[in-house]
């Protein structure tokens, strides 16, 4: 069977991508957050790219990249959350344009689609990624030869979908006779299973977070650090500081409500100041947020 649909090509892609995560960007990998894949595509993007990498920016973005306006803001840096969340299995992407930039960003040699799916069904083909249609037969051969363990009966034997010819037409294939009771031991494990999940989410599992580029992330309390700062540090989930995020101030921004109260709040850096929704402390040097005044918008936004 040729190996080249749209789901052969989204494993394909998702398998390189573990490959990658101990690859030379792995840096841009782990954690594979909205804003690593942000740096990481317009790393990729200003190095030669090619015209097809190209057209899959133009379709994902609805914009033309231009290499002398790195774009950071974060409605652009979200639109790369359905990117990472399809290569962690976390959801199936509706259109094409998201698989073909997660493919950029692996560096995935068959992309876009179109090219995949020309020369993906060559017999003697065998992906980057170690993901070949040799791998694909020898997993049926594995699952038949479960099949045929699970049927076994009682005394051992094998059992089979024909029953050997009788005098007797009433009776049934053994298979058959016992198709109720292997039903109900795999809804039985199913519903264990599940109930167990359960179990675990509501009274064991503690998420993670961390801190990456302008916000929070959810992410898992075993992931390894990579890098250096207070900044990149795995820390036990607060809800009361999940939601802080740095924010671009200018001179349209309101910074007070209606009583004149300071609604944005800043902390100065070694290279200026930085501005927060929220108060707390700064993820990223661990100095206090302070409520932003006027002379303080006067000195540092400019008009």
């Amino acid at each position: 069977m040729p190996n080249n649909t749209v789901n052969d090509y989204k494993e394909a892609v998702r398998i390189k991508f573990e490959k990658e995560k101990n690859g030379p960007f792995s840096n841009y990998f782990n954690p594979a957050s909205q804003a690593n894949l942000r740096d990481l595509c317009w790393k990729i993007l200003t190095s030669e790219p090619s015209s097809d990498d190209l057209n899959v920016y133009y379709d994902f973005f609805k914009s033309k990249f231009d290499p002398a306006a790195e774009d950071i803001s974060i409605t652009y840096t979200d639109k790369f959350k359905k990117v990472g969340d399809f290569l962690k299995r976390k959801s199936e992407p509706a259109k094409i344009d998201t698989i073909n930039l997660a493919a950029i960003l692996v560096n995935f040699e068959l992309r876009p689609y179109q090219k995949f799916f020309k020369y993906a069904d060559k017999e003697n083909f065998t992906y980057d990624n170690g993901f070949s249609k040799s791998d694909t037969k020898q997993d049926s051969q594995n699952i038949d030869e479960e099949v045929k363990q699970e049927q076994k009966n009682e005394n051992g034997q094998i059992l089979t979908d024909t029953a050997k010819t009788t005098n007797s037409s009433d009776v049934k294939p053994k298979s058959l006779v016992n198709l109720p009771k292997t039903l109900k031991y795999i809804g039985f494990t199913t519903v264990s299973t599940f109930c167990l999940i359960a179990v675990y989410f509501m009274f064991f599992y503690k998420p993670c977070m961390q801190w990456s580029g302008d916000h929070f992330e959810k992410v898992s309390c075993d992931l390894e650090v990579n890098g250096i700062g207070n900044f990149n540090v795995v820390e036990p989930f607060d809800k009361t500081i999940f939601d802080l995020k740095k924010i671009n101030v200018c001179d349209t921004t309101s910074c007070f409500d209606k009583n004149g109260q300071a609604v944005v709040w800043y902390a100065k850096t070694a290279n200026g100041i930085d501005f927060f929704n929220g108060h707390g402390r700064h993820p990223e040097t661990n100095s206090p947020l302070r409520p932003v005044t006027r002379y303080i918008l006067n000195k540092y936004v400019k008009k």
